[in-house]
């Protein structure tokens, strides 16, 4: 192999004195390949293990270029191109990626504890759709106590408006949200604002249209097995060494070049690789050292749950941080609306339920499920509760129902309240959906801009998907091609006055959270539930000290509940005293009935569709010997 100083062993790169490009394409299935840059071709020297390599003297920032492979005459864009203004089917451009004047080099990045995740899409995030609109708004985020955004994935993309899941040049921020630099701006805000970036990337699947890594290599994709978003890329196979370094280094390259503090790996369960380790780990070791000593945060979906994703690499894991606890939101969103559809068929949404989910993580740890009718989840009990990622909204739960509404808007606002404390008060790592903090009503439907037959494609998968929720009916779904089911996201931002009490009540959780020394700890000295009432789920966390007190959160999915009398040993204080109240949801400001004690003289009086916080009064902590 031809050797030069880089980056990246493929893409265009300028060279060290800026005079000229070095340009490199992994083509191994081509005995042949020119680089055209600016109209003009010129040969490319084999540089060993498929790749070809040029450096052109005349190449420099703003060249346009593409890759003529074989005997054809057209080029096709890099698949490694950093950017693509014209989208994914344009020629490539080369940029300086040391142009952008970063102010954040004592930014540590992230780490674990404590953190309150916020996914946005940049497209519908504000009316503008752009980076540096977005970037605009961090400030009312971080007022409200969000420390992390998860952002929607932002890889070039065919069309006006999409989600990002159908990426295809997964190394260039598309230009419907603006340059790169752009991007590199808003993380350098945030960073200045205090708060962290992670990105979603998508390592399952390429997009059908736009894709020119296989033109290149058709040992991009597998037919060993089978992908539900398209075909499977090949990472175990004859000749996947090629596509696992392509997707190594882009997940080295998103920490390197643009300083995000982490990835958030997209359907994990079908990135195929019966190698060792798996690719995601090799992702994750590679994202891990582009970052040097700034600590990243790196989660997971997976929908079957299987904890490998967060065990040591020693153990056979994926080395990642944390992983997304579905069982959480299914169990909560049958409480919140009682529709027990589809894969919410196996959930109550009972208290019982709530509790279990969050002292114990996933509530399938190899249980059969009734509706996979299979094994769901592993074991996962030793887990730290941090280590799971929480939520009552994101993306994908928003829309997969027939109206992609809001739960705002579908459960009752006190039990909503109380099921939001117990997501933020928690002991897992808590992520909100964008706007949820003012209560946004805007729904978030699927939407993609393609047409003729992939846009038919589309709408008939779309609506084969949606047909396991009942209600779900084709004259209620909307057409996710028409720019109006787009235009329906945009988050109006008005909502945020109009709606201060939620406001208020997402800013007091997450200050309370940060601030109590008790809830703070997460869980850390030890968790304990119970459920003395069919609808109450009671959550005692244990002081990291003596004298500080434990603390005992109350969720009441029922009526009110008045007692004398609770024979549970969780609602003694351990000496005799009162508990306090430390916050309720039901207070005025969140337009509740008014927070009154819950336990006094007489007995135990807990409120409705309520949420409370006690704490053991001073007599009662003075007595405390743990």
């Amino acid at each position: 192999m031809i050797e030069s100083p880089r980056r990246m062993p493929i893409g265009a790169e300028l060279m060290p004195d800026r005079r000229g490009t070095s340009f490199r394409v992994w083509a191994p299935d081509h005995e042949a390949v020119r680089v055209r840059v600016d109209g003009v071709d010129v040969p490319m020297d084999p540089a060993g293990d498929g790749l070809f390599e040029r450096e052109v003297p005349a190449a420099t920032v703003g060249s346009r270029y593409g890759f003529v492979l074989g005997a054809s005459e057209a080029p096709v864009p890099d698949p490694a191109a950093r950017a693509l203004p014209d989208g994914p089917h344009g020629l490539a451009m080369v940029v300086d990626p040391d142009a952008f004047g970063w102010t954040d080099a004592d930014w540590p990045g992230l780490g674990l504890d404590g953190q309150v995740l916020q996914e946005i899409h940049i497209g519908t995030f504000t009316p503008e759709g752009t980076f540096e609109a977005a970037a605009d708004k961090l400030p009312l985020l971080v007022a409200v106590g969000i420390s992390v955004i998860e952002m929607m994935p932002v890889a070039t993309f065919p069309g006006r408006f999409g989600w990002g899941y159908d990426g295809v040049g997964l190394f260039a921020p598309t230009p419907q949200y603006g340059t790169p630099d752009d991007l590199r701006r808003f993380i350098d805000r945030a960073h200045g604002l205090g708060m962290g970036v992670i990105l979603d990337v998508v390592y399952n699947h390429l997009g059908p249209d736009g894709q020119y890594l296989s033109r290149c290599a058709s040992a991009t994709f597998s037919d060993v097995y089978e992908n539900e978003w398209g075909a499977p890329l090949n990472f175990d196979g004859p000749g996947s060494e090629g596509v696992r370094r392509f997707f190594r280094e882009n997940a080295a390259y998103w920490i390197r070049e643009f300083h995000f503090d982490g990835l958030r790996f997209d359907a994990t369960q079908q990135v195929y690789d019966s190698t060792v380790p798996h690719i995601v780990a090799e992702c994750a070791a590679a994202a891990r050292a582009a970052a040097g000593p700034r600590r990243l945060f790196l989660t997971a979906e997976n929908t079957p749950q299987d904890v490998r994703v967060v065990r040591p690499a020693e153990a056979g894991g994926f080395a990642l941080d944390t992983i997304w606890n579905e069982d959480f939101q299914r169990a909560a969103r049958v409480a919140l609306t009682g529709e027990r559809v589809a894969y919410y068929a196996d959930h109550a949404g009972s208290a019982p339920e709530l509790a279990a989910a969050t002292v114990f993580g996933f509530l399938y740890q190899g249980q059969r499920s009734g509706w996979e009718r299979q094994p769901r989840g592993t074991p996962a009990l030793d887990l730290p509760m941090k280590r799971f990622v929480t939520f009552l909204e994101n993306h994908d739960q928003v829309a997969n129902s027939a109206r992609a509404e809001r739960l705002v808007l579908l459960a009752d606002p006190g039990l909503l309240r109380a099921l939001t404390a117990m997501l933020l008060l928690g002991p897992q790592t808590p992520l909100l959906f964008q706007g949820q903090e003012f209560g946004s009503t805007r729904p978030f439907p699927y939407f993609a801009d393609v047409t003729g037959d992939l846009g038919r494609g589309v709408r008939e998968g779309r609506a084969g998907f949606m047909a396991q929720f009942p209600d779900a009916r084709p004259d209620v779904i909307a057409d996710p091609t028409d720019p109006a089911t787009f235009a329906s996201a945009v988050l109006e931002w008005g909502e945020r006055t109009d709606n201060a009490h939620w406001v208020a009540l997402h800013r007091d959780l997450i200050r309370l959270r940060r601030t109590d020394p008790v809830i703070a700890d997460q869980g850390g000295h030890g968790l304990v539930a119970t459920t003395p009432f069919p609808t109450l789920a009671a959550i005692r966390f244990l002081a990291p000290q003596a004298g500080t007190g434990d603390r005992l959160l109350l969720v009441n999915l029922g009526e009110d509940i008045e007692v004398p009398t609770v024979p549970d040993p969780l609602f003694a204080t351990g000496t005799g005293g009162e508990w306090v109240t430390l916050w309720s949801s039901e207070d005025e400001a969140y337009r509740g009935r008014g927070a009154e004690p819950v336990a006094h003289g007489e007995g135990w009086s807990i409120p409705g569709r309520a949420a409370v916080l006690l704490a053991p009064g001073p007599e009662a902590q003075e007595g405390d010997a743990r």
